[in-house]
C-alpha cells in the first residue's frame, strides 16, 4: 500500500502543536508498518531527520504553502500530481487540508474548528478560507480524525457530517517532560525570574489563548498578594497580538511578567519543571497539550472550564471560566497559598496524564487509516 502524507509542517526547530502531532505519529506509523510505502510531501527543502525509514520517500513540491492562495494552489494542483505519479492508495493530511481535485481516498485530521466559532481571532482572508473550504474537506474526506470527543461532536454538528465517520485520536505527551529536582528548579528560577517562583503560560500569542485575560488576572493577583511571584509567558507571536501588548503596557505589575518567545524543547522542559503552576485559560481548545505536559512534569494546573479542556484535565486541575477574570485570580491565589492542594493536584495529574501517549495516538490513527481504505 502507498500512503502519501502532507508533511509541510515538519520544520526543523519550528514544530508546534500540529507539527508535533505529525512528527510523533508518522515516526511510529512508518516504523511499525515497514510493509507499506510512505510518500512524504514537503513544500520546502526537508530535514533528513524526518525521513524515518527506508519505506519513506520524501518529495518536495513548491511553492511554500503559507498563504490561502498558495494553499489552494498546492493542495488542488500540486498534490494531485504527486498522488497520480506514485499511484497512491490514500492521502493523509495531519493538518486537515485536502485536495478537491483527486479521486484518491483522503483522511484529514481536523484538530479543532475554532475558526467557526471565533473567526475574528484570525486575519480576514484566513478565516474566509477556513470557513469556506474546511466544510468541503469534511464532506469529501473518506474519514476524519480529531483529538477529542468535544471536537468530534463540534465537527459533526457544524459541518453536518456523520458522527461515525470521525475517529478520536487523543494527542500524546513528549516523553521529555518529567519532574526535576529542587536544585534544578532553583537554577531554572535563577535563569528566568531572578530566583522567584512563577506561574507559567505556554502557547502561541493569539486572541483565542486569552493571554489578555491571564495578564489582567495576574495583575489582580499581585495587587492582593503583593509578593515576588512572576508570570512567565512562553510562545511566539501569531495573529492580532496588539491587544496583548497593550494590556501588558497598562499593567501595574508588568515588571513581573517575562516573555520568553519560542524556546527549545529542552528549555521548555526546564521551564515547565520549575513552575509553581501552569495557568492555561484559553477561550477555545481542541485538546490542550500544555495541560498534560505540565502534569507529566509534576506541575499543578489552572485551566479553562470550556470546550475540550475538561475532557483533558479531568479531576486533576483547578478550573476557571476564561471570561471571568476574578475566577482566574481566585484560582491563582488558591494555588499559590495552598501547598497541600498543589501536591494533591500533582498526584492526580500523574494519574490523568497516563490516558495520553503518542504510541496510542499512532495506533488509533493507523486504525483510522485502515478504515479509510476499507
Amino acid at each position: 500500500m502507498v500512503i502519501a502524507v502532507n508533511t509541510r509542517l515538519l520544520l526543523k526547530g519550528k514544530l508546534e502543536g500540529i507539527g508535533w502531532f505529525t512528527f510523533e505519529t508518522l515516526k511510529r506509523m512508518t516504523l511499525n508498518h515497514p510493509e507499506h510505502e510512505f510518500i512524504f510531501i514537503f513544500d520546502r527543502p526537508y530535514n533528513q531527520d524526518y525521513v524515518f525509514g527506508e519505506n519513506v520517500i520524501p518529495v518536495v513540491i513548491g511553492p511554500p504553502a503559507r498563504h490561502p492562495f498558495l494553499w489552494y494552489l498546492w493542495f488542488d494542483y500540486q498534490v494531485p500530481r504527486i498522488l497520480k505519479k506514485y499511484k497512491v492508495d490514500l492521502f493523509l493530511s495531519p493538518d486537515g487540508y485536502l485536495s478537491q481535485r483527486t479521486k484518491v481516498p483522503q483522511l484529514a485530521v481536523m484538530h479543532d474548528i475554532n475558526f467557526v466559532h471565533r473567526p475574528d481571532d484570525l486575519p480576514w482572508l484566513k478565516a474566509k478560507y477556513y470557513n469556506y473550504f474546511f466544510p468541503k474537506f469534511a464532506k469529501i474526506a473518506k474519514r476524519l480524525a480529531t483529538v477529542s470527543f468535544y471536537s468530534k461532536e463540534d465537527i459533526t454538528r457544524s459541518f453536518k457530517v456523520e458522527y461515525d465517520k470521525i475517529d478520536v485520536v487523543y494527542d500524546g505527551i513528549n516523553q521529555i517532560f518529567k519532574p526535576i529536582t529542587a536544585e534544578e528548579k532553583q537554577k531554572v528560577k535563577d535563569k528566568y525570574t531572578d530566583g522567584s517562583e512563577y506561574f507559567l503560560f505556554v502557547g502561541a500569542l493569539h486572541p483565542r489563548k486569552n493571554v489578555c485575560g491571564l495578564l489582567n488576572a495576574f495583575d489582580a493577583f499581585k495587587s492582593i498578594n503583593g509578593n515576588t511571584t512572576k508570570l512567565v509567558i512562553v510562545g511566539g507571536e501569531m495573529h492580532k497580538t496588539g491587544p496583548i501588548f497593550d494590556t501588558y503596557e497598562n499593567m501595574r505589575s508588568k515588571k513581573d511578567v517575562i516573555f520568553t518567545g519560542r524556546i527549545s524543547t529542552q528549555e521548555l522542559h526546564d521551564v515547565f519543571g520549575g513552575a509553581l503552576a501552569l495557568t492555561f485559560v484559553p477561550f477555545f481548545e481542541g485538546f490542550g497539550i500544555p495541560i498534560v505536559e505540565a502534569m507529566s512534569a509534576g506541575v499543578p494546573v489552572i485551566c479553562s472550564n470550556t470546550t475540550s479542556i475538561p475532557e483533558v484535565g479531568g479531576n486533576a486541575v483547578i478550573y476557571a471560566d476564561p471570561l471571568k477574570i476574578d475566577q482566574i485570580t481566585e484560582a491563582m491565589i488558591k494555588m499559590h497559598n495552598n501547598e497541600e492542594l498543589r501536591e494533591t493536584l500533582i498526584e492526580k495529574g500523574f494519574v490523568q496524564k497516563n490516558k495520553f501517549s503518542w504510541d496510542e495516538t499512532a495506533r488509533l490513527l493507523w486504525m483510522s487509516v485502515e478504515r479509510a481504505l476499507q
